[in-house]
């Protein structure tokens, strides 16, 4: 998986977190929990704001 799976990462953080609400999740926890997916295997220090801002609000999408 890589920082572009969006989709991908959004699914997996629902599976992985389906308790947390994730319009809560703060950047800093995003990001770790992303790089720490099983099958994640992206530069670790790339994932800026954008990418974040995508991926919550694709996980977010996916909660509903």
């Amino acid at each position: 998986m890589k920082w572009s799976d969006i989709p991908a990462i959004a699914e997996a953080l629902y599976d992985k977190h389906p308790d947390v609400d994730p319009a809560a999740v703060r950047f800093v926890d995003l990001h770790n929990w992303v790089v720490e997916l099983e099958g994640f295997d992206d530069d670790r220090t790339r994932g800026g704001e954008k990418v974040l801002e995508a991926i919550q609000q694709a996980w977010i999408d996916e909660a509903r």
